[in-house]
């Protein structure tokens, strides 16, 4: 059977012994035993060889120039994975200080000590091919794992995607109603309806968040943060869910500022996690405790609950992926299992710690977040704000998304918030409407068949007078990668779906300013 010629290079035995006989000894035994091998004259070419790939090596002591840690040096940089046998020819008497050295450099090292007996020999090194090929085999499973992690990203990326088309509709009219003026009790309908998509948003951030953290696609803007206007932001943002089921919050935080090295959304989105953790497992009308103190050179951020508790056997495992407690008949949706995880990884990127302890099943929780204090202070905000500038005329929107939900939803929405909207179903259609309205802005979507909505950007931009319009990218698509593209090919914004009322008033306004 014929094999690639680095698998052919990977299955070879490379002998290093210039003087003597043993070389020719060695090859001999080889080739009648139909091991491939090949005699190298110096030491330069077995590290030269070495690099296109050995299973074993068999050098000989002469060969061996003490003081000369090039070899070891290579051995070292070995992958994980890669142990690879040297069989080391000796004298007679192979105790010595030399041999004792170069056996301890080496690695996985046999000595054979010569006159050698040729049995001894050969089964040496099989011994030494057999132990390589299961190196090789730990190193086929290593790549299908990080090929099964490839495979599991995408699938999240393309589950999130899906995900967000279904939600937007779903909040375009959430919205519309709620901004149509009800009565209390249909406007506590729409606020549910808008908490619960908020919620299922959050679990699909969660599921790409995690994906990119694990890849290492997550890059930390670090700068020196204060505490306690992240830790406001963290709290504001799980307000509704702790609201939402009744349980009373205690903040103490000191007067004292304290600042981290930290980039400060993913701090906020810390605590944030940890809080919505204490609010899912606590039945409701519990208590919710968050603290912070100082502890020498560090700061401690403690989130405590009286809620469902931890059971010691699980206690060791409630960070890791997908893992959750028993949640009992009444708690069947309680999140994905991966908010704990994405604060470790997180908190250890800041080069931080985080712990959890409970007195078992009922007891309640507490999670520490232990980072490093930050010894400078940020430089001083520009805390000035431009005067909002309100529009002179109504804007001009185009929404192109071959969902007619979305699309449709959409349009109302931006007509609500006091846009002249017009709507296409896909990219022709879109392309008729631009050149008839000339819209000021465009919603875009990207998947839509047949035109989709990069090559409607593309023929947008080719048109005479279009650099002014403001070309939207709103998709269920929304990794770094995404985004890049989506800059590269003219848009001057990329939205998540659902987007929502707040960032929709904001695009808005800077139209019409």
């Amino acid at each position: 059977m014929n094999v690639a010629p680095d698998e052919r290079f990977e299955r070879r035995v490379l002998i290093l012994a210039p003087l003597g006989r043993d070389a020719t000894l060695v090859e001999g035994l080889l080739r009648s035993e139909g091991i491939e091998c090949l005699v190298c004259g110096d030491q330069d070419q077995l590290l030269a060889e070495l690099r296109r790939g050995a299973a074993a090596v068999v050098v000989a002591e002469e060969a061996m120039i003490e003081g000369d840690v090039r070899l070891t040096s290579f051995l070292v940089r070995q992958p994980a994975w890669s142990d690879i046998p040297i069989l080391l020819l000796t004298r007679p008497g192979a105790d010595s200080s030399y041999v004792e050295r170069a056996a301890a450099s080496l690695g996985n090292v046999t000595l054979l000590e010569r006159p050698m007996r040729v049995v001894a020999l050969s089964s040496a090194i099989r011994s030494a091919l057999r132990a390589r090929a299961r190196q090789y085999q730990t190193r086929a499973y290593l790549n299908e794992r990080e090929e099964a992690d490839r495979r599991k990203d995408e699938f999240l990326a393309t589950l999130a995607h899906e995900l967000r088309n279904p939600l937007a509709p779903i909040r375009n009219w959430v919205n519309v109603l709620r901004l149509t003026g009800s009565d209390e009790r249909g406007k506590h309908i729409w606020d549910m309806m808008d908490r619960q998509v908020s919620h299922m948003v959050r679990l699909v951030d969660d599921l790409m968040e995690l994906s990119r953290i694990t890849r290492g696609k997550i890059d930390l803007r670090l700068e020196a943060v204060e505490l306690a206007p992240v830790i406001a932001a963290a709290v504001e943002a799980s307000r509704p869910l702790i609201q939402e089921a009744k349980h009373v919050l205690t903040v103490d935080v000191p007067d004292e500022p304290m600042f981290v090295r930290a980039d400060s959304v993913r701090m906020a989105q810390i605590i944030s996690n940890l809080l919505n953790n204490a609010a899912k497992y606590t039945d409701d009308g519990g208590s919710i405790s968050l603290s912070v103190r100082r502890e020498g050179q560090q700061v401690a951020i403690v989130v405590k609950d009286t809620g469902i508790g931890i059971s010691a056997e699980a206690l060791p495992r409630v960070f890791d992926m997908f893992v959750q407690e028993d949640l009992r008949d009444h708690r069947p949706q309680a999140g994905l299992g991966i908010g704990l995880t994405l604060v470790r990884s997180l908190v250890e990127m800041h080069g931080g710690r985080v712990g959890a302890r409970s007195d078992g099943p009922g007891k309640g929780s507490e999670f520490t977040v232990r980072l490093p204090l930050s010894a400078s202070a940020p430089p001083h905000p520009d805390n000035s704000v431009l005067p909002l500038r309100r529009p002179r005329r109504m804007t001009r929107v185009l929404v192109v998304d071959d969902n007619e939900d979305a699309a449709e939803s959409l349009g109302a929405l931006l007509r609500m918030m006091g846009a002249d909207v017009r709507v296409a179903l896909d990219g022709w259609r879109a392309l008729e409407i631009f050149d008839e309205f000339k819209p000021s802005a465009v919603f875009l979507d990207l998947g839509m068949p047949d035109m989709d909505g990069f090559e409607v950007a593309h023929q947008i931009r080719s048109r005479p007078n279009t650099q002014d319009t403001v070309l939207i990218a709103l998709t269920g698509w929304s990794q770094e990668r995404d985004k890049r593209r989506t800059a590269e090919a003219g848009f001057n914004r990329h939205l998540a779906k659902p987007a929502d009322l707040e960032t929709l008033q904001s695009v808005l306004t800077s139209l019409a300013s």
